[in-house]
């Protein structure tokens, strides 16, 4: 096991970097919560989208502010943890793209931590916690995704012009009715 983080410079972060997309036509707190340094985010299959003028599926995630990029080594780091029953949903993106929204999403199935549909990076994620750390080399143009410290996942990015970090839950394939994910300790690093 690795320390992802080694050689990289922490980037402050303050509650005011997070900032949250939820379903537009409810409250924040009936989709978000931050309790004990644990942001809790669910959203339910009958939600309406984050805008009256998207046409995505429901989802309540934050968007980490500030920390836009277009070059460079940037990493996410963060404890996730899902609660069994919820499925067909990303928990982490890296958002940005050339040919569709997205370089990366670490997406839930059946318990099963999957890049995108596929492939399968671990099982048996429901109700423990876990440390996901996503690295995007924005030059290289590759992603990496270490889950609890293994190297799981290493390939190509998807290109685009700026990206940023996203995580929460955002319903795609074959979503539960409920779906929820609990983050903490989240954190940015540059090299």
């Amino acid at each position: 096991m690795v320390d992802p983080t080694d050689g990289f410079t922490p980037v402050p972060l303050h509650q005011s970097n997070f900032e949250v997309q939820k379903p537009y036509d409810v409250p924040q707190n009936q989709r978000y919560s931050h309790i004990n340094g644990v942001h809790k985010l669910w959203v339910y299959s009958t939600d309406k989208a984050h805008t009256t003028t998207s046409h995505t599926a429901p989802r309540t995630e934050i968007r980490i502010r500030g920390c836009d990029y277009s070059s460079g080594v940037w990493q996410f780091e963060g404890y996730g943890y899902v609660p069994s029953g919820t499925t067909g949903v990303s928990i982490m993106q890296v958002f940005g793209a050339t040919h569709r929204a997205t370089t990366l999403m670490v997406r839930v199935y059946d318990g099963s931590l999957t890049n995108y549909r596929s492939p399968a990076l671990v099982s048996d994620t429901y109700n423990r916690w876990f440390r996901l750390n996503v690295i995007h080399d924005a030059d290289a143009g590759m992603v990496k995704i270490y889950i609890d410290g293994d190297l799981k996942y290493e390939g190509p990015d998807d290109g685009g012009k700026s990206h940023c970090f996203k995580f929460g839950v955002y319903e795609q394939n074959d979503s539960s009715n409920y779906t929820e994910s609990r983050w903490k300790e989240i954190k940015v690093f540059k090299k």
